[in-house]
C-alpha cells in the first residue's frame, strides 16, 4: 500500500463525519425557514351552517360558527391561528383564536352571524394558521345557503 492510499484511508473518516455534520446544519437551517402554503376551499363555504372546509394537501381546516363563537378545527395541531373579517370597504378586523381543549381546536367570539344575516349574502374572510414555521393562508368568501 503506497502512502497516498494510507493518507486517503486516514482522512476518509474525518471527511465522512464532517460531511454528515455539515448536511445536518444545512437541513436544520432549511427547516427553520418560513414557508407559506395556500389553502383552497373544498366546495361551497358556509360558516353559519358548518360547511366550510379549507384544504392544502393532507391538511384541512373546518371553520364553523356556533352562536357567535367561531370555531376552527384542523387535522394537524396548530401553533396559532387568526381569522380576519374583511368589510366591503376592505377594513380588516382580526380575531386571534384561542386554543380550546387541544391544539386541534381553536375558537374566538366574532360577529360573523350578524354580518351574514340573509340567505345569499357573502362576506370575505381570511385565515392564517401557523404550524412549526409554516403559514397556511387563505382568502375566501362565506355565503349562507338555506
Amino acid at each position: 500500500m503506497n502512502r497516498h492510499t494510507k493518507l486517503a484511508l486516514l482522512v476518509m473518516p474525518f471527511l465522512a463525519i464532517g460531511g454528515y455534520i455539515a448536511s445536518d446544519i444545512y437541513l436544520e437551517h432549511d427547516a427553520q425557514q418560513d414557508r407559506v402554503y395556500q389553502l383552497e376551499t373544498s366546495g361551497h363555504c358556509d360558516i353559519i351552517n358548518q360547511k366550510c372546509v379549507l384544504e392544502s394537501g393532507d391538511f384541512k381546516i373546518n371553520i364553523s360558527d356556533d352562536a357567535g363563537t367561531t370555531i376552527v378545527n384542523s387535522t394537524f395541531p396548530l401553533d396559532s391561528t387568526t381569522l380576519f373579517i374583511v368589510s366591503s370597504s376592505n377594513d380588516v378586523t382580526a380575531y386571534p383564536m384561542s386554543m380550546q381543549d387541544s391544539p386541534y381546536y381553536w375558537q374566538s367570539v366574532t360577529n360573523i352571524r350578524s354580518l351574514i344575516p340573509n340567505q345569499g349574502d357573502s362576506y370575505k374572510l381570511r385565515i392564517i394558521a401557523n404550524i412549526k414555521g409554516g403559514k397556511y393562508i387563505s382568502e375566501f368568501y362565506s355565503q349562507t345557503v338555506r
